[in-house]
C-alpha cells in the first residue's frame, strides 16, 4: 500500500479526469491488472442486452444523440468493471468528441493513448521474442485495429503466442503479428485449474 505503484491508487489516478499518471505508472497498472483477484481474461460481457440494442448503433455511419447516449452508458458500464477495456475507451472518447466535451475527450484520449504505448513498448509484434504482450485477447485485435491495421485471421502457436494475421495494404508489410499471452493463461489456469487436464486430454 506504500507503493507509488500500488494498484488501488492507480486505478483511482486512471479514473479521475486528470492526465498527471506517468509512464511507469501506465505500464505497473496495465499489467498489475493481471494479479487482480477479479482478473479473467476470458470475462463476460456485461449487460449483453445493451450490447445487442448497441450492435447495429456500431455499424451505423452517423448516430443519434439518443444512441450516443446509450454507447457511453454501455461503455461506463464495462469500464466500471474493466477500466482497460480498450474499445470501451475508443467509444467513450468518440461520444464525448460528438458531444462536444472536447476537454473530457482530450482526458480520455489521454489515457488510452498511454496503454496503447505500453503495449507497443512492450515489443515490436516482428516475431515470437519480440512479441507485443497484452493483458486481454481482445486487446490484439483493438491494439491493431486502433493503429490503422485489420485482422484476418488468427493461429496459436505453442508454447503462448498468438499470430494474427493482417490485411496487407503495402507488399513489403509483415503478413501478421505475434502476441506473447504467456502470463495471461497463466493467470487464467492458476483460478481454472481444472482446465488444465481438460486440456492435456
Amino acid at each position: 500500500p506504500s507503493s507509488p505503484y500500488y494498484y488501488p491508487k492507480l486505478l483511482k489516478s486512471f479514473q479521475a479526469n486528470d492526465t498527471t499518471m506517468t509512464n511507469e505508472e501506465f505500464q505497473y497498472f496495465y499489467y498489475g491488472t493481471f494479479f487482480q483477484e477479479d482478473y479473467d481474461p476470458y470475462r463476460a460481457t456485461p449487460n449483453p442486452e445493451l450490447l445487442q440494442e448497441l450492435t447495429p448503433i456500431y455499424a451505423k455511419a452517423n448516430r443519434t444523440r439518443a444512441d450516443r447516449v446509450k454507447m457511453l452508458d454501455y461503455a461506463e458500464q464495462v469500464l466500471a468493471s474493466n477500466p482497460i477495456d480498450l474499445r470501451q475507451l475508443t467509444n467513450r472518447i468518440y461520444v464525448y468528441e460528438q458531444n462536444r466535451k472536447y476537454d473530457l475527450a482530450k482526458i480520455w484520449q489521454y489515457k488510452l493513448n498511454h496503454l496503447l504505448l505500453v503495449i507497443a513498448a512492450s515489443g515490436t509484434g516482428a516475431d515470437s521474442d519480440n512479441a507485443w504482450i497484452v493483458v486481454y485477447p481482445q486487446h490484439e485485435y483493438d491494439f491493431l485495429n486502433i493503429s490503422g491495421l485489420t485482422a484476418t485471421s488468427q493461429r496459436f502457436e505453442p508454447p503462448y503466442y498468438d499470430f494474427i494475421e493482417v490485411e496487407k495494404k503495402d507488399p513489403k508489410a509483415p503478413d501478421g503479428y505475434y502476441f506473447n499471452i504467456d502470463e495471461l493463461l497463466h493467470q487464467y489456469f492458476l483460478k481454472h485449474p481444472a482446465e488444465i487436464s481438460e486440456s492435456v486430454e
